[in-house]
């Protein structure tokens, strides 16, 4: 009986020796599932960076074009001053004053025959810089560029050549540009990468589930 007894116990395997097997085969591997949500914060992060960059720049592209349309040169009632005109830059002259005023301009130089005009603005144009309100008066059209001399008559106005406010619109329209552009490119760009990472994170997990 007990050479039996180890005969038998010999030819039947323990039911728990050696790893445990599954029914459904090897278990499926374990570890981080990827792509990365970091990949989907970074894409939003760059997207709120887009858009602070496209405030500064709109920002300063409209600081950048009041300082080019804002007179560079000034000048008192009745002062006479000497200016470099280019009919491509828009001339324009500019008054500030504390109370309206009648005001009276001309400016002359070239030839006897170059035709020089005083238009004037459309509406109330104005750009404060320094704390001054400047009002566009006259926009000036010179025949060619050059040297012209520029007066004017107003009772307490302080007179100013400058530019008009048309000469500023590329860098308006490029910081407009960059306002709008920026943003929507980093939301794009934000947009795709949360798609393509769920969709990504979603297969890695079917893998790993055995489930493809």
């Amino acid at each position: 009986m007990t050479a039996q007894y180890g005969q038998n116990y010999g030819q039947q395997p323990h039911p728990y020796y050696g790893a445990p097997q599954s029914p459904y085969g090897a278990p499926p591997p374990q570890g981080p599932v990827r792509p990365r949500i970091l990949w989907i914060v970074l894409a939003w992060l760059l997207f709120i960076v887009m858009s602070v960059a496209g405030v500064f720049a709109f920002a300063g592209g409209l600081f950048s074009s009041i300082a080019d349309v804002a007179p560079t040169t000034t000048f008192s009632s009745g002062e006479t001053v000497k200016v470099n005109l280019d009919p491509a830059q828009k001339p324009a002259i500019w008054a500030a004053a504390d109370q309206p005023t009648d005001v009276q301009c001309q400016v002359t130089g070239g030839s006897a025959d170059d035709k020089i005009t005083l238009t004037k603005g459309i509406g109330e144009q104005t750009v404060t810089v320094d704390g001054t309100r400047w009002e566009l008066l006259f926009s000036v059209g010179v025949p060619a560029a050059g040297e012209y001399q520029a007066s004017c008559d107003g009772e307490g106005v302080r007179f100013g050549v400058g530019k008009e406010l048309i000469s500023a619109a590329g860098g308006l329209v490029g910081g407009t540009a960059l306002l709008l552009g920026l943003p929507s490119l980093g939301f794009l760009i934000a947009v795709l990468t949360t798609i393509v990472v769920l969709v990504r994170r979603s297969r890695a997990r079917r893998r790993m589930m055995g489930m493809y």
